[in-house]
């Protein structure tokens, strides 16, 4: 896309927030350009929160930003969405501190996208593009990126259940192929490991109607899985949504071994501390650099 994008018109959903339990009304404005995502607290007199790294508070179990003690908390699906899909400008009216979970995945936000269509600016979209490799590694888990013209994914994951195991998915990450082979992906968890995340204050709002649970030889849910490998659609999708923080569209080859939220934003962190890692560039300046290499 060669220009900044915001939505259409308006359009709102409501439900729950998965670990707070709260109900949340949600409403995405159209934004002038230049404004990225920003959450709007409108129970706290329209207190805003923009989805940068430089409000990252929490990410244990989800990704929560803070600004002056104000919370917004599982925001990686709904930035997820907002990334892949290519909404540069966006305010997110929010009337509770959790975004709603909605069926656990990012296809009603992608559905809310379509309902109301995106408007295009004449304003150039710049893109951060990786100059070289960087890698933040802990206990066995590693998330490398390396330089590309394209968002390019590789998310590999491994749990130790007959039903996932090993899984690994790698694509170029497009508006339509984010669509169809990532945002169905739910969230996920183990049955063992309810109690346990509950007396920890997690997943109050957590039903098989928003996640999928995986029991000891099955999976709870009435309907299954949507993929095979649904878990690492859903990491994927979490990975994006925290590279979404960097606020920029990213172009790199990102190779992600069992990385969670902590991981994720962290890298972000690296990449936006130290300037010699990434350049901004426009799109036809990356068309001509491709042209230029296919010569």
């Amino acid at each position: 896309m060669r220009f900044e994008t915001t939505v259409n018109r308006p359009v709102e959903a409501q439900g729950v927030g998965l670990h707070h339990g709260v109900p949340v009304k949600i409403r995405i404005v159209p934004a002038p350009p230049m404004t990225g995502i920003v959450f709007v607290r409108t129970d706290l007199d329209k207190f805003p929160i923009p989805a940068s790294w430089r409000y990252v508070a929490r990410v244990s179990y989800a990704t929560s930003l803070m600004r002056q003690g104000v919370l917004i908390s599982t925001t990686e699906h709904l930035l997820s969405v907002f990334y892949s899909m290519g909404i540069d400008n966006a305010y997110v009216e929010i009337d509770n501190l959790e975004v709603p979970i909605l069926d656990g995945s990012g296809d009603p936000f992608v559905k809310l996208i379509q309902e109301a269509g995106i408007r295009t600016f004449r304003r150039r979209k710049r893109y951060l593009r990786i100059r070289r490799e960087l890698t933040v590694e802990a206990k066995g888990k590693r998330i490398t990126i390396l330089p590309s013209d394209s968002f390019y994914l590789n998310c590999q994951i491994y749990f130790d259940h007959p039903l996932v195991g090993h899984q690994q998915l790698e694509m170029e990450v497009t508006p339509e192929g984010y669509a169809t082979e990532i945002a169905p992906a739910r969230t996920f968890g183990f049955a063992w490991e309810l109690d346990a995340m509950r007396d920890m204050g997690l997943i109050r709002g957590a039903s098989i109607e928003n996640a999928v649970c995986f029991e000891r030889e099955t999976v709870a849910n009435p309907g299954g899985l949507r993929f095979r490998d649904e878990c690492c659609r859903h990491k994927a999708l979490d990975l994006i949504g925290d590279l979404a923080l960097i606020g920029k569209p990213l172009l790199g080859h990102v190779i992600a071994e069992r990385a969670g939220h902590a991981m994720h934003t962290a890298l972000v962190s690296k990449i936006m501390s130290d300037p010699s890692l990434y350049e901004l560039v426009t799109y036809d300046q990356v068309a001509l650099r491709s042209a230029a290499l296919v010569s």
